[in-house]
């Protein structure tokens, strides 16, 4: 089965939101209207629509951190994520969780970064060196 997710969810400026989602991140802009707007968000389609941003707070307790939920998310291979957050550290995104590798030499290592888009929406973006450990116990 090849499936890809589709998620919509709001923001307050959909100029804000391609000069991020286009430019900062990379992202193909797809179909619009003067309410909404879709972005390839590395495969997967995402769909923005003027209108407030969901409640989020830092309810999430992983390892030592706390981190906001809920959140969009994204997990990558390694290389892709570390050139994610080369570009990201260059554009000078102020991050929630800066770039950082947890649960090292455990099943599960993963390199991770919290940030949010310029309406508050958090993001993390996972990376995987071990592709099969993705859903390691």
């Amino acid at each position: 089965m090849d499936t890809r997710f589709h998620l919509a969810y709001h923001v307050t400026d959909l100029d804000e939101a391609r000069a991020f989602y286009g430019g900062v991140l990379g992202c193909k802009e797809g179909r619009s209207t003067d309410s909404w707007v879709d972005f390839d968000f590395f495969g997967h389609q995402i769909s923005l629509h003027l209108g407030t941003p969901f409640k989020t707070g830092n309810t999430g307790k992983v390892g030592d951190h706390m981190v906001p939920m809920p959140h969009l998310g994204l997990v990558m291979r390694q290389d892709d994520w570390r050139a994610l957050a080369d570009r990201l550290e260059a554009a000078k995104v102020d991050f929630i969780l800066a770039p950082q590798t947890r649960f090292k030499d455990e099943p599960g290592e993963q390199s991770t970064m919290f940030f949010a888009d310029p309406s508050g929406n958090p993001i993390e973006i996972k990376g995987f060196r071990d592709w099969e450990g993705i859903f390691a116990q």
